[in-house]
């Protein structure tokens, strides 16, 4: 595994990817209690956006023009690259949006990002929330998004070629010896400096809270007076900062599979960790009561210990998968991982782990690399350099150093048995990243805003449940909504009463009650 803060929607792909944080827990709990938010510090060292060096960013008008996709236009949005400097160059930002398809009243444009960070926005819509989302929301809204900056198609991060991100992939993340732990601190460290290579004029400047302004940007060229939004997973820790910067420009938004603002590297690191724990369970739980469960059909407990000595095997033997790539123990973690997503993706993942544990690797192969954006050809998508580069910059790192790493592991493993000695150790990767965090851990509280849809999922892999009571206890406005169930995120996955809660919030304006439940 990378980083742990890939936060993704699983509509955007298979099971999506989900790494949470990195990085020197730079947070003290004096830090993670405080309400006076550094986004709101940030942006008061900024040019403000009624000034004058930003009108011509909010008033630019775009020209759109087919995209090649069906029913989908596109255009470019220019915004400061440096907003303490906006008149010291732009930074290009890739739009797409499909227009409201009618019948009733225009309601304005719903903006989407699937999360990650690294998720592209603009992938996400033409790939199923332009098409996908519920008819009656589609008919009222233009659906539009934005690939964030250094994202796919905006400015895009680059750090590692195809070969060297094959190896940076394959490191041991479980390491047993000096030796080992040098060679993974020395696979951070050139993947860091890769990415201040080949990427150093944007990388000081993608952080979420200079996202949340071009989006400001965005919902201002689009002649929207409010902000109506979707954001999953990562998106909802976007949201939640759009809405600390705009609160009187908040509208409509959901926050679903919601993160804790308040909370330092560390602590989101471990909490992402027990949520795979929680999602591994359910799994276990699942495959154990079928006849072909590759990890037995005892108990889920049991089930545990087999897959822990499925690891510990293909860690001091790599299992063949086919091709010039071995499935050695990281790459299966992440495969498994993968699956954990999305309830969906368990019947492949029973098959894949037969397959490996007799002795072929290449189903959980291609989990892996679904989970890192892959391609068949050995490139990749920046999804994995975008994330850290966010990720570094909007949290101090989670250790100081490998020592840091090592203290952890039992912490991690308590959480989980399963999965933690390695998670624990892939967060060590900000603590060599170029460029020093501009954030820290805060609460997000965005007094004014109207009415704020907080959604949560309780067996959530990636954004634990407990995520998403927090971040709506903090928002003064906020609301719950909780869906009893598998997977990561929940609207659009199956519950008619999560969908129609939703639907209701963007077509009239009204939340459901807080703490209203939905299986």
């Amino acid at each position: 595994m990378d980083s742990r803060r890939l936060l993704r929607t699983s509509a955007t792909a298979l099971a999506a990817a989900g790494l949470i944080l990195s990085g020197c827990t730079g947070g003290s709990d004096a830090a993670a209690s405080r309400t006076t938010t550094e986004a709101a510090a940030r942006a008061s060292a900024s040019a403000a956006p009624d000034s004058e060096a930003l009108k011509k960013y909010y008033g630019q008008k775009p020209k759109w023009r087919d995209c090649g996709v069906t029913g989908f236009q596109c255009a470019t949005l220019l915004a400061p690259l440096d907003y303490a400097k906006p008149d010291g160059g732009d930074v290009e930002l890739a739009v797409s949006r499909i227009r409201a398809t009618g019948p009733g009243k225009r309601l304005g444009s719903l903006l989407v990002n699937p999360g990650g960070p690294g998720g592209s926005a603009v992938g996400y819509l033409q790939g199923y929330a332009g098409i996908g989302y519920p008819a009656a929301v589609r008919a009222r809204y233009d659906m539009v998004a934005v690939d964030p900056r250094g994202v796919a198609r905006s400015a895009p991060v680059e750090c590692l070629t195809g070969p060297r991100m094959d190896a940076y992939t394959q490191v041991d993340q479980t390491p047993d010896t000096a030796a080992e732990t040098n060679a993974l601190s020395a696979a951070f460290k050139e993947f860091a400096a890769g990415c201040q290579k080949r990427s150093g004029k944007v990388l000081p400047h993608v952080s979420t809270v200079e996202t949340a302004r071009d989006m400001d940007i965005l919902r201002a060229v689009l002649g929207d007076e409010k902000l109506t939004y979707v954001g999953a997973s990562y998106g909802t820790f976007l949201g939640a900062t759009y809405a600390e910067l705009f609160p009187d420009r908040v509208g409509r938004l959901v926050l679903d599979g919601a993160m804790d603002p308040s909370l330092s590297a560390l602590d989101l690191n471990r909490d992402q960790t027990a949520g795979f724990e929680t999602a591994f369970r359910a799994f276990a739980a699942d495959c154990v009561r079928k006849e072909d469960c590759p990890l037995g059909t005892e108990s889920a407990a049991a089930a545990g210990e087999a897959l822990r000595a499925f690891f510990r095997d293909v860690d001091a033997k790599p299992v063949p998968t086919g091709e010039s790539r071995e499935l050695g123990e990281s790459l299966a973690t992440t495969g498994v991982i993968a699956a954990m997503y999305d309830e969906g993706a368990w019947p492949q993942l029973r098959e894949a782990l037969t397959r490996a544990i007799g002795g072929e690797g290449s189903g959980l192969l291609a989990l892996a690399d679904s989970y890192y954006e892959r391609e068949a050809d050995g490139t990749y998508a920046n999804l994995m350099y975008a994330n850290a580069a966010v990720n570094c910059l909007d949290l101090p790192a989670a250790y100081a150093g490998p020592a840091d790493a090592e203290k952890a592991v039992p912490s991690f493993e308590k959480a989980s048995p399963v999965f933690g000695e390695g998670l624990a150790w892939a967060a060590l990767n900000c603590t060599y990243w170029p460029m020093r965090p501009t954030g820290s851990p805060h609460r997000i509280t965005a007094e004014g805003a109207a009415p704020i849809l907080v959604v949560g999922t309780t067996r959530d892999p990636a954004t634990p449940y407990k995520w998403a009571r927090s971040l709506a206890a903090q928002l003064s406005s906020g609301t719950l909504l909780t869906y009893e169930g598998d997977g990561h995120t929940a609207y659009g996955r199956g519950s008619d009463c999560v969908d129609t809660a939703i639907n209701a919030y963007l077509l009239e304006g009204t939340p459901p009650q807080d703490g209203k439940r939905c299986s």
